[in-house]
């Protein structure tokens, strides 16, 4: 292997490590880690689209979104799947399928709220640092499935 191939090959690793904690800040409800994840906003704006919200711009936008998130979301998990990497220079975009499991506050017997899974495909573009790979865009969009419902209207008669 070349040393060009080798480093491509460190950086995307070091970008899919750099999603990977991503992912796990939100998991933990760590929002001091998720923080350091992203640019620091000097030079660029840090973008993010929740699925149904709009664009949020600006470290203050975002992370009061993940503030807000984090004190509504008792439980999550987040299966990836689908991770794929691209990059040129100093910019990755990493695409993946978020296979979420959440769960809301507790209910009034003190037992986690009901689970509910859903999909999100996701794009996260990572800009490289002098502190290495940070957040500078996270879009997810939600998947849309039938109900078993709409396949039964649907069937011919």
């Amino acid at each position: 292997m070349s040393d060009d191939q080798e480093q491509v090959a460190a950086d995307i690793a070091a970008v899919e490590q750099a999603n990977t904690a991503f992912y796990e800040a939100m998991e933990h409800g760590d929002l001091d880690a998720l923080s350091g994840l992203w640019l620091p906003g000097e030079n660029l704006t840090i973008s993010c689209v929740h699925p149904g919200w709009p664009v949020l711009s600006g470290r203050g936008e975002v992370l009061r979104s993940y503030a807000l998130i984090m004190a509504n979301t008792e439980y999550i998990q987040f299966f990836l799947t689908d991770v794929g990497v691209s990059m040129t220079r100093d910019t990755a975009l990493v695409t993946c399928t978020e296979n979420i499991l959440s769960g809301g506050p507790a209910e009034d017997g003190g037992e986690l709220g009901p689970l509910v899974g859903q999909l999100v495909v996701a794009t996260n573009v990572f800009r490289r640092t002098e502190d290495g790979w940070k957040l500078w865009s996270h879009h997810g969009s939600p998947v849309l499935t039938e109900s078993e419902d709409e396949d039964e209207d649907e069937s011919p008669s």
